[in-house]
C-alpha cells in the first residue's frame, strides 16, 4: 500500500513538472508587453459580420479578408469585437479588416481619430495565449498608471498564428 501511494505521489509530481514545463515552452510564461504609441492607430477597411461564432458566412468574411491582405502586401489582419458572444448561439458584432490608407470598395472604411494608443504584444502559442479579459486589465493598468483614458475599442491586429498585438486608442 505505501508503494502504490508512493507511485501516484512521484507520477502526480511528474505530470505537474512536465505541465509547467510544456506551459512554459509554449509561451506562457512571457509577459504581456504594452507601450505607449503617440500616433494614430492605422485606417481599416473591411466587413461587419452580426451573427453566430460557428456560421459559415463568418468564415467567409475571414477568407474575403485574407484575399485583400495578400492583393495588399504589407497589411495585417484585424479584428474589433464590439460584441463578444457568451457562448456558441449567442450573437456577436464584429469587424473584420486591413489596415489601408484609401477605402476598398464594397467595405467599411474606420479612420481612428485618436491621439495615440496602447499596443500590447502577445507572443505565445494559441494554446497558452492570455485571455482578452487579461489583456483589457493589463491595458487598464497601464493607462491608469499612466494617468491615460482609454477609448473602449480593442482592435486585434493578428501578426501570426502565435503573435498577436492589441491596440487600444486612449482619449
Amino acid at each position: 500500500m505505501k508503494r502504490i501511494a508512493i507511485l501516484i505521489v512521484a507520477l502526480i509530481s511528474g505530470f505537474t513538472i512536465l505541465g509547467f514545463w510544456a506551459f512554459s515552452k509554449l509561451g506562457g510564461n512571457i509577459p504581456v508587453e504594452i507601450q505607449l504609441v503617440e500616433n494614430k492607430p492605422d485606417n481599416l477597411a473591411g466587413l461587419t459580420y452580426r451573427g453566430t461564432p460557428g456560421n459559415v458566412e463568418l468564415g467567409k468574411i475571414f477568407e474575403k479578408m485574407e484575399t485583400q491582405k495578400a492583393l495588399h502586401p504589407g497589411s495585417q489582419l484585424h479584428t474589433i469585437y464590439e460584441v463578444e458572444p457568451a457562448g456558441k448561439l449567442d450573437t456577436m458584432l464584429v469587424f473584420v479588416g486591413i489596415n489601408q490608407m484609401h477605402p476598398i470598395s464594397d467595405m467599411e472604411f474606420r479612420v481612428f481619430e485618436n491621439r495615440g494608443y496602447l499596443l500590447a504584444q502577445i507572443k505565445s502559442s494559441t494554446w497558452v495565449m492570455p485571455s482578452p479579459e487579461m489583456v483589457k486589465e493589463k491595458l487598464a493598468e497601464f493607462a491608469e498608471a499612466n494617468k491615460l483614458e482609454l477609448s473602449g475599442i480593442y482592435i486585434d491586429k493578428i501578426i501570426s498564428k502565435n503573435e498577436v498585438q492589441v491596440i487600444a486608442p486612449i482619449k
